[in-house]
């Protein structure tokens, strides 16, 4: 009996055969496993697909003892994880140096960067962490680098106008495709054991000051997804104030500020939170056990008066200030 395997299985095998870590690997397998068609025909596929990932796992469970150090780990900082993804010389690095107050390696010259460099961009009273990457081309990708895709925040493709936006464009999104990194209805944020799948994504436009003509536009007619897209310049200055501020759009939270009973509010370190949180959220976020014994709650903010009582499931907006009272 034929197979009948489906376009989104070839899309993972091809993912898998390009994985250069074991993760990677694991990832790629389940998702084969996960969109193979269910018939007698894939029987035996299936069985060699479920061996070849025992084997995978338990040599990672093996390693686990080791002193590895895995240098594309970057652990989270402030309000969100931005990663950037580009071909070389795009203005990664520029960016970064531009930005934040990181030592992002900038140079003329491709590969220049060799590891995940972080920084942190201060958007009015918060950081966010944005992360200089080594470049990809369409033969290379430095083993590990993927990993660091699949635990941020959010990924920002940096596209340089002055050069081959098609060629850039088309590697970096071969890359996240083959990869699963791209939410979309086949690809949901994570997967049914809780593990980081795909990301949002949008695209940050270098080089405005010596674009090509209609380099933009060209670019966006590429695009078949709503990404957002933010022109700059790191030479001028121009629009990164603007990014800046698109950063915590894209990353979807919001700012709140604790008032202590009977104290005026700490309006200095705001709490960060997802869009939609709650009250309880954000009890929780300020300390797991103590949660459990809120007793109420007053709120300064969108949509209610002064000083409102709410209840444990009220929806929290960006800089609203909230006094907690626990039994």
């Amino acid at each position: 009996m034929p197979a009948n395997l489906t376009p989104e299985y070839f899309k993972a095998e091809k993912w898998y055969k390009s994985a250069t870590t074991n993760e990677e690997r694991i990832l790629a397998l389940e998702r084969m496993l996960a969109v193979m068609p269910k018939h007698k025909g894939t029987d035996h596929l299936k069985a060699d697909l479920r061996k070849k990932l025992s084997k995978l796992k338990e040599a990672g469970t093996q390693k686990k003892g080791g002193t590895h150090v895995d240098v594309f780990h970057v652990p989270k900082s402030g309000a969100g994880q931005i990663v950037l993804l580009g071909t070389p010389n795009c203005g990664k690095s520029s960016i970064v140096a531009a930005l934040t107050n990181a030592k992002a390696n900038v140079a003329d010259f491709p590969f220049a960067t060799n590891a995940p460099v972080p920084g942190m961009v201060a958007y009015e009273d918060i950081q966010i962490q944005l992360v200089d990457m080594p470049p990809i081309t369409a033969d290379y990708i430095a083993p590990g680098q993927v990993g660091t895709y699949r635990n941020c925040d959010l990924i920002a493709i940096v596209i340089d106008l002055s050069g081959d936006v098609v060629e850039q464009f088309g590697v970096c999104m071969d890359f996240l495709e083959s990869r699963n990194l791209l939410i979309d209805a086949e690809t949901p944020a994570s997967d049914e054991q809780g593990n980081a799948r795909a990301k949002e994504v949008f695209c940050i436009c270098t080089k405005s000051d010596i674009a090509k003509a209609n380099a933009l536009e060209d670019l966006k007619q590429l695009c078949e997804r709503p990404l957002e897209f933010v022109e700059i310049s790191t030479v001028t200055g121009a629009g990164l104030e603007k990014l800046t501020g698109v950063f915590y759009y894209l990353l979807k939270i919001i700012r709140v500020y604790a008032k202590p009973p009977g104290k005026p509010p700490d309006m200095t370190e705001p709490f960060t939170l997802p869009a939609g949180s709650t009250v309880m959220d954000l009890a929780t976020q300020i300390h797991r056990q103590l949660a459990e014994k809120l007793k109420s709650a007053k709120i300064w903010g969108t949509g209610v008066y002064d000083g409102q009582n709410v209840q444990r499931n009220h929806i929290l907006n960006d800089k609203d200030i909230i006094e907690l009272h626990f039994s």
